[in-house]
């Protein structure tokens, strides 16, 4: 496998970059080679160098790109072209445990982070690179990576960390809830293309025999030294520029996890979301074509490691691109929406009014037609068909869900932010799986999925209330006017791994002096 990555990184290469790998010392080009870089406790590192020509002796600015999960380091080349022919020395690499470079998958481990230190310390040495100036850039798997990276070693001085993760546990087991189809996906890839370190191989292990909850425990202790949100305090220490990208329908890493990791960042930051699926929004600008995401962040890179002003200090820190493709600027995450609360009443209704003292039973354990969708297909379908996952809600069966409609807006509005929902349930069994979904309904029912979350009850009294608060995904939505939207709970969801019960009920209710309600932020 060594040596096919290899050769599949220069021939990557060759197609992606063409000739101007060849460019003349007269003109700004760049020279491309393959190297085996040391890495940390002594494993070689599969990389492709990109070093600029033409544009003098150097030191350049100097750009890591530790490679995605399950991708060779030839995912990087044709943008990382583009950088070297603007003055960024490039390295592009397999992460550890990946197609050409040595060592097990650890997850992200300590060994994945010091890696990229063990990179810039050979660039250092072997590249015309300056490592007082030093950006760690990457998509998925990469981006969580160099976020890590970002919080250990002080001279990366920027940061692009494209459809990653800041909460590892809070991406793939939101609210205790495994997000299943994501972790199967992993873990079929990470065996195909690489080799399981001893925490993968436990890991796995214990879920494909079904120990669910030891492997939740498992990665519950593995989560914090692999969650950038353990370490803001070292971040917003040694201050990197933080370039944030994710989808709103991200299937792996959703974006909540990010808005709240940017929140707390308290140096130079941007956060950008655009609709689509795990990475859908940057994986063209990887291989060279142009890319709104990879555009802004070579100007955020030719800013903070050159000096350049070109205004990327003085863009607004957060940009949402709604599902019609418009952009919006906000001084803060705070600023994308002003919440608007109705509240759920036993008619099935949302009103503006609080409504109490009812409650309304539907069983558990059975799927209804409301769902997420498929991982990695159905956030792609919208962020690049503009084909949302739909239902009919008036056929959504009510003895099955919970179901609650609003009035229709007499005019457009943006349902921009993270929608959150508040309910009081009563469940029968010990354990049971929530899903929440928020829809742009049409006058005829047609309902387009805005946002969604999963919640599970575990070691719940049966028959004993419990309120329950969810924060669903954000999303930046424009709602018609003349539509209406729709909640909708039920206990179900093919995407997750759920713990209804059949045969088990959950009954839903709006006790007095706390009403249950769904607060909606809309765009100023």
């Amino acid at each position: 496998m060594r040596r096919l990555a290899a050769a599949l990184a220069v021939a990557l290469t060759l197609i992606t970059i063409g000739p101007r790998a060849e460019a003349s010392q007269t003109s700004p080009g760049f020279s491309t080679s393959y190297q085996r870089i040391p890495g940390a406790g002594g494993i070689g590192i599969g990389a492709v160098v990109l070093t600029p020509t033409g544009q003098g002796d150097g030191p350049f600015p100097l750009v890591v790109m530790p490679s995605s999960w399950g991708v060779p380091n030839a995912e990087y080349v044709g943008q990382g072209a583009k950088l070297a022919t603007a003055g960024f020395q490039v390295i592009s690499y397999s992460s550890r445990g990946f197609w050409d470079t040595g060592g097990g998958i650890d997850i992200a481990g300590p060994p994945t982070v010091a890696d990229v230190s063990k990179v810039i310390d050979w660039a250092g040495q072997h590249t015309p690179a300056d490592t007082g100036r030093v950006a760690a850039v990457g998509i998925s798997y990469g981006a969580g990576t160099a976020l890590l990276a970002a919080a250990k070693d002080p001279r990366i001085k920027a940061v692009g960390a494209l459809s990653g993760w800041a909460d590892l546990i809070g991406s793939l087991d939101p609210n205790d809830t495994v997000a299943l189809q994501a972790v199967a996906g992993l873990l079929a890839l990470g065996n195909v293309t690489g080799r399981p370190g001893p925490e993968m191989a436990s890991l796995q292990s214990k879920f494909v025999t079904g120990d669910f909850d030891g492997a939740i425990a498992e990665a519950k202790q593995l989560s914090p030294v692999r969650s950038a949100a353990t370490m803001v305090d070292n971040l917003n220490a040694n201050k990197p520029a933080v370039f944030l990208a994710n989808a709103f329908e991200d299937s792996i890493f959703p974006p909540s996890q990010y808005t709240d990791f940017f929140t707390r960042l308290t140096g130079p930051k941007r956060l950008l979301l655009a609709h689509g699926d795990h990475a859908t929004p940057e994986v063209t600008g990887a291989v060279g074509l142009p890319n709104e995401t990879w555009d802004e962040l070579a100007g955020w890179l030719r800013h903070y490691l050159t000096g350049a002003d070109n205004g990327a200090d003085r863009e607004a820190p957060v940009q949402l691109k709604s599902q019609r493709g418009v952009w919006r600027g906000y001084s803060s995450w705070a600023a994308v929406g002003q919440e608007r609360t109705s509240y759920l009443t036993n008619a099935g209704a949302l009103q503006g009014k609080e409504a109490t003292g009812w409650s309304r039973a539907i069983g558990a354990g059975v799927p209804t037609i409301a769902d997420s969708g498929v991982a990695l297909v159905s956030g792609a379908l919208q962020g690049l068909l503009t084909i949302p996952t739909g239902v009919v809600t008036p056929l959504v069966d009510r003895s099955f869900a919970g179901v609650w409609s609003g009035p229709a807006f007499d005019r457009a509005a943006v349902v921009n932010g993270a929608p959150k929902v508040h309910v009081t349930v009563r469940p029968s069994a010990a354990a049971t799986s929530l899903f929440a979904y928020l829809y742009d309904v049409d006058p005829l029912g047609v309902g387009s999925l805005m946002s969604h979350k999963p919640y599970t009850l575990r070691g719940a009294t049966p028959g004993t209330a419990v309120a329950v608060d969810v924060q669903l995904e954000a999303t930046s939505w424009e709602v018609p006017a003349g539509h209406h939207l729709v909640l909708v709970v039920d206990t179900v969801d093919p995407r997750y791994l759920g713990r209804s019960v059949i045969g088990s009920t959950v009954t839903f209710s709006s006790p007095a002096g706390d009403p249950s309600s769904i607060s909606v932020p809309v765009a100023p």
